[in-house]
């Protein structure tokens, strides 16, 4: 009886790591044994960096917003608080928006919490 090797389903396993390779430096791109840790390790800071870029945006957007809001002479927390509390329901990607883009539709903003 004939030897059974599986070389359809290995070779597609291979190509398929060496394809998330592509454009990798040195043995990364065509050593599979140095290219499966290499792309290990990216899908694993992928995973990671994009919990962290949602945290880092907000962080970002938190930021404009105070600047903005201590220019027409309140802070964020108070800003914030106001909004909540007349049920104004801007989120803070859209108050920063707003803040950068459009101030004077801001300045309403903050004129209507007081």
């Amino acid at each position: 009886m004939p030897r059974s090797v599986n070389a359809v389903a290995s070779r597609r396993r291979r190509k398929k790591i060496l394809k998330l390779a592509k454009g990798y430096f040195g043995a990364r791109k065509n050593v599979l044994t140095v290219a499966k840790h290499s792309i290990d390790k990216g899908l694993g800071y992928a995973y990671r960096d994009r919990k962290t870029k949602k945290r880092e945006f907000r962080a970002l957007w938190i930021q404009r917003i105070n600047a903005a809001a201590r220019m027409h002479g309140t802070t964020y927390s108070k800003l914030i608080n106001a909004l909540n509390q007349k049920n104004i329901g801007l989120n803070r990607k859209v108050l920063a928006d707003l803040a950068m883009n459009h101030p004077e539709v801001f300045q309403e903003i903050v004129k209507s919490t007081n």
